[in-house]
């Protein structure tokens, strides 16, 4: 077969899975389809009617995050049927990752069958796929900063599109520095400029959405969501779920984001200086993953782009190490090796696995512009990856590290996979059935009359976490909660003085 025909088959092969994804996108239910592009669309419509955006919430409860500028793009689109828009969304989605894949195999000087390949791996990973679920922005806002970061425009534009970027979204703000340590003053300079400019129009269009945005709603990150959620797979993410306390987290938080870019930045401006534009862009935009307090599951385009050029570097390691960052950003660990999950040093590995990930990329880099292989070059991060799979093993999960945990209240109770146990007269104290899932596991039961309260610890000096005991009938009283793993679990049943009445940490 021609080099040609086998870049057709490989585009062909991109063409199938791109409408696939679009059309299992389609068939969602239409209340769960693009619901980030219907937020946006909503937001516009808002303003059009000229309502205060900020005060704007979707049908299923989300507001629009981002700032005044960017609702500007949304208002002329906002006068197309929603429908429509979706279907146009979806095309352009799938039309950005194959421009992300071009971008890249040019900055590698890699072969047309190179860029198909690169571009079918994007489109099936993890991001991409949940930019496509969602209609998210974040796909275009990655192009527009590394096309710019690499250099691609002519000389007196560049830095624009970054500055537009930021004005979309913060992070990419980030360049800015990047282009300040390569000393690219004049690139930084129009990114900064570019920046204001965006922010002083939004603000001319939009005067009071802007006071409130940059005064105060910029800083609500609550808004956004649960950020202790397993989809944040931001650093501010992973410490949360780490249990650290409210007041050590911003601190610990700071202290690690700060060593993180500082790291990045230094390798970038090293790659930058050797010509390797693409890895030095792609090094900034996992620092941005990384830093940001809310790095979704689509904001992870990076660490998908930071793995292909792990796959494509010199040396045995690193394209090992690319691999397993691929898989990573592609399958979800937790399910795939959902019998390792069980145990709690384990659980949390896997579940912040992406989080690891970007950090190593952060601080390793990809070697210089032009790695050298060595004899037993291999041996030191085998080493490393052995001798760190053992402090794994034999390291408890941090105290009150439980993601997924949560008590179910009077609102669930009438969903069967919550309540399943069938009550039975005469028990005491307590009495509870265990379902295992694939990530969490499910305990509901009943308790007797001499219990006043229930309270479940996920670990040894953890914080305890109250159980709400619920009435669906006269004489019975029940319970459900979920965590990710019970094996270092406590239920404690307490009388009405709070005393513990009886303990249970075997759930078998």
């Amino acid at each position: 077969m021609s080099q040609r025909m086998r870049v057709v088959g490989v585009w062909s092969v991109f063409g199938i899975a791109a409408v696939v994804s679009a059309v299992l996108v389609w068939l969602r239910p239409a209340s769960d389809r693009l619901s980030d592009l219907h937020i946006y669309y909503g937001a516009a419509r808002a303003v059009n009617d000229g309502r205060p955006l900020y005060e704007y919430v979707a049908e299923n409860g989300g507001p629009f995050t981002y700032p005044p500028f960017a609702v500007l793009f949304f208002r002329p689109l906002a006068l197309l049927p929603e429908p429509a828009l979706q279907v146009a969304w979806l095309a352009l989605t799938c039309a950005a990752v194959a421009a992300l894949a071009v971008a890249v195999g040019r900055g590698l000087s890699a072969s047309r069958l190179a860029v198909a390949a690169i571009a079918c791996g994007l489109l099936v990973s993890a991001p991409v796929q949940s930019n496509l679920r969602f209609g998210q922005v974040s796909i275009f806002i990655v192009l527009l900063a590394l096309v710019d970061a690499m250099g691609f425009l002519p000389q007196r534009y560049r830095g624009i599109l970054v500055g537009l970027a930021a004005a979309i979204k913060l992070t990419p703000l980030l360049f800015v520095v990047y282009f300040l340590a390569a000393r690219r003053y004049r690139d930084a300079a129009r990114a900064g400029a570019a920046f204001a400019a965006a922010a002083l129009l939004g603000a001319l269009v939009l005067p009071a959405d802007s006071l409130r945005y940059w005064t105060g709603t910029m800083l609500q990150t609550s808004r956004i969501g649960d950020l202790a959620s397993l989809g944040n797979q931001s650093v501010q993410g992973m410490l949360m779920r780490a249990g650290l306390s409210p007041a050590t987290l911003p601190v610990v938080w700071a202290l690690l984001i700060a060593a993180v870019c500082a790291v990045a930045l230094r390798r970038a401006r090293a790659l930058d200086q050797h010509g390797a534009r693409v890895r030095a862009a792609v090094l900034v935009g996992c620092a941005t993953v990384a830093a940001s307090p809310v790095s979704w599951t689509h904001h992870q385009v990076w660490t998908v782009l930071a793995a292909m050029l792990l796959v494509a570097a010199e040396g045995a390691w690193r394209r090992a190490a690319g691999v397993v960052l691929l898989v990573t950003m592609t399958l979800s660990l937790g399910v795939v090796l959902r019998g390792l999950s069980q145990y709690q040093s384990w659980q949390f590995v896997l579940e912040n696995a992406r989080s690891l990930g970007v950090v190593a990329v952060c601080l390793a880099g990809f070697g210089g512009a032009v790695a050298t292989v060595r004899r037993r070059a291999w041996l030191r991060p085998v080493v490393a990856v052995v001798a760190g799979l053992v402090v794994l093993a034999l390291t408890p999960l941090p105290a009150g590290a439980d993601p997924t945990f949560k008590a179910y209240t009077a609102a669930d109770l009438a969903n069967p996979r919550y309540f399943y146990f069938a009550p039975a007269p005469g028990l005491a104290p307590v009495s509870f059935e265990v379902r295992r899932e694939k990530t969490k596991t499910r305990v509901n039961g009943v308790v007797g009359e001499s219990v006043a309260g229930l309270r479940y610890t996920s670990a040894p000096g953890g914080a305890a976490r109250a159980i709400p005991l619920l009435s669906p009938a006269a004489g019975v009283r029940t319970f459900s909660f979920r965590s990710a793993s019970l094996a270092h679990g406590r239920l404690d049943a307490l009388t009405a003085g709070g005393a513990v009445l009886a303990s249970y940490t075997e759930f078998s």
